[in-house]
C-alpha cells in the first residue's frame, strides 16, 4: 500500500469506542497472571482511595493493537513505538472513547506517527500517549 492512500492531512483523527467489560478484563488477568489486589480485590482498592477496582493498564495497550490491526485502512503495518502515560484510573464497565490523531507520516522509512487519548466516560482523559507504525 502506498502511504499517500494511507494518509490525507495531518491532524486527521479517528475514533473508536471500546468497554472494559468483565470479559476484557478477565482475559487480561489469564493472560498475564497479574493478581495485584488493586486489580482484584475490590475492598482493598477502596481503602486506597479508588472508586473500586482498578483495571489493567495494559488493557488499554490491547486496544491500541486491535485499532493498529483492525481500524486502519490496511492489515499492512507493525508498531515500531509506543508510549503510554496513565492519567486516571479506568473502572470495570467504563467505555472509553479512543482519538487518534496523525501527527506526521514519513515516505522514506513509510512510517506514520499518531498521537492518541483514552477519554472516559466523563470525557476526562485516562490516558495518552504516541504509536509509530510502519507499512509493511
Amino acid at each position: 500500500m502506498e502511504l499517500n492512500t494511507f494518509v490525507t492531512e495531518y491532524g486527521d483523527k479517528q475514533t473508536h469506542h471500546f468497554t472494559v467489560t468483565e470479559t476484557v478484563y478477565k482475559g487480561f488477568q489469564l493472560s498475564s497472571g497479574d493478581m495485584n489486589p488493586l486489580h482484584t480485590d475490590e475492598s482493598f482498592a477502596l481503602e486506597k482511595g479508588f472508586l473500586g477496582r482498578v483495571m489493567y493498564g495494559n488493557i488499554l495497550n490491547g486496544f491500541i493493537s486491535f485499532f493498529i490491526g483492525e481500524c486502519l485502512p490496511t492489515k499492512e503495518v507493525i508498531i515500531h513505538t509506543q508510549d503510554i502515560k496513565y492519567k486516571s484510573p479506568v473502572y470495570l464497565n467504563d467505555a472509553l472513547l479512543f482519538e487518534a490523531r496523525l501527527e506526521g507520516f514519513y515516505e522514506s522509512v513509510k512510517a506514520v506517527e499518531f498521537k492518541y487519548k483514552f477519554y472516559n466516560n466523563s470525557e476526562k482523559i485516562v490516558a495518552s500517549g504516541h504509536i509509530q507504525i510502519r507499512l509493511l
